[in-house]
């Protein structure tokens, strides 16, 4: 019901897709909505329907000036970058033919510019993520206790970083992929994001997980609960923090990387530029469809400025 004197703004129709990235079919990777916007919209409606949409991230792509522009929110907050969600862009933008397969472009963010391309199967693609260096740190005495109590190990090197993560290297034969959660158990700067890590040993070739047809090298998991993820099922800014460490370690041009969460997977990185990683990986359409929301046409002004 309308306030008197009210006026309701009139419903539009948006082309919307969920699309889970870094993964090769359905319910795994990190599902992300995708919504394709024909006009700006401002804050408060991006969010209320980030908010309906319930996904960690949702992904507004709009084409200004011939650029495509592109915001992440999650149900409660607008983020300045999400890996998992602008595969998910990528992905989406091929599935509604406006980008042909094999075709690079740059999506013009918070974050600045970021150069992607749709491969040329058009269900996978690739894109540059920045990264930043591991800086050699020591565990608290309580991760140590809790990975003693939980997987019977000690973390073999930790690192901090810039990202706000905490980095613990675990021996291989450590069973990483059936710990259970450790979100309500960390403490300190643990909480705002830990990466548990460890390589796959050469001896498991046949069982170890493939990602574009690719053996996997290392695998880890990712928990962040002081920014309200328990645990997140593949995170490409998680990989791009450790992919250089496995670069140099393995001395290859290029790693895979696999999440061992309940909804796995993975993804192919090798450096870019300077403080780059490029990331490579496929993706699932869940479902798509359109949205019916009220039209807002504000924010005009902050869309214009990604792409001034």
């Amino acid at each position: 019901m309308s306030l008197p004197g009210s006026k309701e703004l009139p419903l539009i129709s948006l082309p919307a897709v969920l699309i889970e990235a870094f993964a090769d079919g359905p319910c795994r990777g990190n599902g992300a909505a995708v919504v394709h916007l024909d006009q700006p919209m401002g804050d408060g409606a991006l969010q209320a329907i980030a908010r309906s949409l319930n996904q960690s991230e949702t992904a507004f792509l709009l084409q200004q000036l011939g650029r495509w522009t592109l915001r992440w929110f999650t149900p409660s907050c607008e983020v300045p970058l999400c890996g998992h969600a602008t595969l998910a862009a990528l992905l989406a933008l091929g599935y509604w033919q406006q980008l042909l397969p094999g075709k690079e472009l740059e999506l013009f963010t918070r974050s600045g510019p970021l150069a992607a391309a749709l491969d040329a199967s058009g269900c996978s693609g690739h894109l540059v993520l920045p990264s930043a260096g591991l800086l050699p740190a020591e565990p608290s005495p309580a991760l140590i206790r809790l990975l003693y109590e939980r997987l019977g190990v000690a973390p073999l090197a930790y690192w901090s970083s810039g990202l706000g993560y905490q980095v613990a290297l675990l021996a291989p034969e450590a069973a990483l992929a059936q710990l259970p959660g450790l979100a309500s158990e960390l403490e300190g700067p643990e909480r705002a994001g830990l990466v548990l890590m460890q390589a796959i040993e050469e001896s498991s070739v046949d069982s170890r997980p493939c990602v574009l047809g690719r053996s996997a090298n290392y695998q880890l998991r990712f928990f962040a609960p002081a920014l309200g993820i328990d645990e997140d099922p593949v995170t490409g800014s998680a990989h791009a923090l450790v992919a250089p460490f496995w670069l140099d370690r393995l001395g290859h041009s290029s790693v895979v990387g696999w999440q061992c969460s309940p909804r796995p997977g993975g993804m192919v990185c090798s450096g870019a530029s300077s403080g780059m990683i490029r990331v490579s990986g496929s993706g699932h359409v869940l479902w798509n469809g359109r949205l019916r929301v009220q039209a807002d046409g504000s924010g005009s002004e902050f869309w214009a400025s990604l792409v001034a």
